[in-house]
Formats: C-alpha cells, sequence, structure tokens
C-alpha cells in the first residue's frame, strides 16, 4: 500500500469514529479488524480477571499503541463504567483512560479529548466519584491507578500516564548533571538514590538519603496531587507524593536534583 492511500485509508477510519453507528468492521485494532470488539466488550463483566478484558486491552491498547477502534470503544467504555457499580467499574475506566493517554496513535486519527469529548467528560466523574469511595480504603495501589487515570482524562502530560511509578516504589530517571541513571527509591527498601539496580539486596550499592518536599512548599500538580490524596483518607500515598515532588542526590556525582523535574524530563514528549 502506498503511502497516499494508507493515509487515505486512516483518514478514512478516523472519520468512522465519531458515526453514530460504528462500522466496526471497517475499523482495525492491533491484529486487523475490530468486528470482534462488540462481543469482547459484552462478555468483559465486573471481574477484572476476565479473559475478556485481557482481549480487549491487547487489541485496542497494545503496548501503548492506540487504533481507530480504540476510540471508537470510548463510548462503549463508559457505558461499561456506568452500569457497573463503583466497586466494579475499575477495568473500564483503566482501558478508557491509557486509551486517550496514549500519544501513538495513527496518523489521521482525531484526538479523543475533542471527538468525544461528552464521553471524556462523563468518565472524569466516574473516576472522581470511585477515587473518594470508601472500597478504597487500604488500597493504595488502586487509588494510585485512578488518579493516573483522571489525569489522563484530563489531558495531563507524564502524570497522565507515569504517575503509577508511586506504587512500584521507584522512578528510574538520569540525573541532570552527569546523565547517571539513578533509582529513587521510596517504600519498603528505604527512602534513597542509588545507580545499584539490585538495591534490594543488602549489598547494594552507594545510596543517597531522599529529602522529601515539606507539604507546606507544594504547589502547582504537586499541591493538587497531595492535598486530594490527603482529602481521600490515602496518607501513605499523600506521603510518597512528597518524596516524588522532593529532591535527590545523585548516587554518582552527587548532585541535587528535583525529583519531578527529571520525570517531566525523561517522559515528556
Amino acid at each position: 500500500m502506498s503511502p497516499d492511500t494508507r493515509a487515505q485509508s486512516l483518514m478514512l477510519e478516523a472519520s468512522a469514529l465519531i458515526s453514530p453507528m460504528t462500522e466496526w468492521s471497517q475499523l482495525t485494532h492491533a491484529y486487523g479488524t475490530a468486528e470482534d470488539v462488540p462481543g469482547l466488550l459484552k462478555a468483559a463483566g465486573p471481574d477484572p480477571e476476565s479473559p475478556a478484558w485481557s482481549e480487549l486491552w491487547s487489541r485496542l491498547c497494545h503496548q501503548g499503541t492506540v487504533y481507530p477502534a480504540s476510540y471508537a470503544a470510548l463510548p462503549a467504555l463508559a457505558e461499561k463504567a456506568r452500569q457497573l457499580t463503583t466497586t466494579d467499574q475499575t477495568m473500564p475506566l483503566l482501558l478508557a483512560a491509557s486509551i486517550v493517554a496514549s500519544t501513538d496513535r495513527p496518523y489521521g486519527t482525531p484526538d479523543p479529548k475533542d471527538a468525544y469529548a461528552a464521553e471524556i467528560a462523563e468518565l472524569i466523574g466516574l473516576v472522581e466519584r470511585a477515587l473518594c469511595h470508601p472500597s478504597l480504603t487500604g488500597s493504595p495501589d488502586r487509588y494510585v491507578e485512578l488518579l493516573e487515570a483522571l489525569l489522563a482524562f484530563e489531558g495531563v502530560e507524564v502524570w497522565g500516564e507515569e504517575l503509577h511509578g508511586l506504587s512500584g516504589e521507584e522512578f528510574e530517571v538520569p540525573c541532570p548533571v552527569c546523565e547517571a541513571e539513578n533509582f529513587v527509591v521510596f517504600g519498603e527498601y528505604g527512602y534513597f538514590s542509588t545507580t545499584d539496580g539490585f538495591y534490594m539486596n543488602e549489598a547494594a550499592g552507594h545510596r543517597r538519603e531522599l529529602q522529601p518536599a515539606d507539604p507546606s512548599s507544594l504547589e502547582g500538580m504537586a499541591n493538587r496531587l497531595h492535598a486530594r490524596a490527603l482529602a481521600d483518607g490515602q496518607h501513605e500515598v499523600a506521603s510518597k507524593l512528597t518524596y516524588v515532588f522532593g529532591s535527590a542526590y545523585c548516587a554518582e556525582c552527587d548532585a541535587l536534583f528535583r525529583v519531578d523535574h527529571a520525570i517531566m524530563a525523561r517522559w515528556s514528549s
């Protein structure tokens, strides 16, 4: 297929996305025609371990790549989330958020924030309610996933895709001075920066203690996320945020740098 023909094909697929009657057989996902998507959407229920969810994720957001069918699925995912209880709607919300946040999309596809503004507004409302639901008490990882989804729907760059590092209790970032790769660790293994990828071992290499931010000094996104976590009763998440928006010493050259600035520099488009 020539570049011009391919571009025309993608533009036709893109135009089909905003049609009120979706022709799934005319759209594509990671494995070809999207005619199997309606059946998978119907089969996907409240169980996050359902094979249908794995199949949908693989087709619609394959390793972070999205397709014309991915955007066409947003209204159905919003409807699925609407039909499920607050405790069961995580999967459609997270899949929809990953689709919206992806920057690896085919040429000619409309920005979903424009083409599906109404659906995204509804998804934001659903996530807002889920974040303060009592079922998330004691579930900081799920809370972080949903908080990241909220930022994705709002179009917040980097944090809408990378906030889950809070759950992993580390961010790997380069030192802005010497470019050495540092693991900024906060959680089970301590609160430090190191260049040793095997930092979980007792015999790990050189470590430098992290410098958390003073909560009263937080501004902008940092203040918003910290205040939100506290208001939702997620004190563990709020504490970790002070390290993400704090400072670290490079374990290689001892330069002091802002952790969030290093995260933004690494993952900004």
